[in-house]
């Protein structure tokens, strides 16, 4: 055992900045407005145990598919492009089931547990030790559940017009991230600005 304050509190960090739970709200809420609700400790559940995965076996597991690390990031922006252009037009590209309780994709996949925090969990395996890791996603897990299951304070607080501008604003964010996800992990170099 090689437990470090240090170690938990900085891969906490990194994995809370990269899942960006309290960014996602918008989209969380969007989300359960089609689907009528969500199950926020099923989805909590699959968010960590595919997080877990990648933590113990994640590179193996993608080599048994043939696939590698990048591809499976470029694969995960393409999703959040889509998701990005749902929020920003208004558009229904993911067709929700009304009669299903919560909504494992996307919410689960790739929002929570998706191509930047599975490549993350992979690059915090060679600097930290893997008990740390496991503490650090286990605390993110608890605040990501009490997220989703106050999900209607937000929407409260909020209001229509105020949750209608926060969509449009987070979508354009959403897909800034899909673009530099796409650009990281494909290799694309584009020319700056001058």
């Amino acid at each position: 055992m090689h437990l470090s304050l240090i170690e938990i509190l900085a891969a906490f960090m990194v994995l809370f900045a990269i899942i960006d739970i309290p960014g996602s709200i918008p989209i969380i809420i969007d989300i359960k407005a089609k689907s009528g609700k969500i199950k926020s400790g099923k989805v909590t559940l699959i968010s960590f145990l595919i997080l877990m995965a990648f933590l113990f076996i994640g590179s193996p597991l993608l080599g048994i598919f043939g696939i590698d690390v990048s591809s499976f990031a470029i694969a995960g922006s393409f999703i959040i492009f889509l998701i990005a252009m749902e929020m920003i037009l208004g558009i229904e590209l993911f067709k929700q089931d009304s009669h299903v309780e919560g909504s494992i994709f996307p919410i689960a996949f790739p929002l929570i547990a998706g191509a930047g925090s599975i490549t993350t969990i992979l690059s915090l395996k060679a600097e930290y030790h893997t008990i740390n890791i496991l503490i650090a996603l286990m605390l993110n897990m608890v605040v990501i559940y009490l997220v989703l299951r106050l999900t209607y304070v937000f929407e409260r607080v909020l209001g229509a017009g105020g949750l209608q501008i926060l969509k449009k604003v987070f979508g354009v964010i959403l897909l800034s991230i899909a673009i530099k996800l796409f650009i990281t992990n494909s290799g694309l170099i584009l020319p700056h600005a001058r």
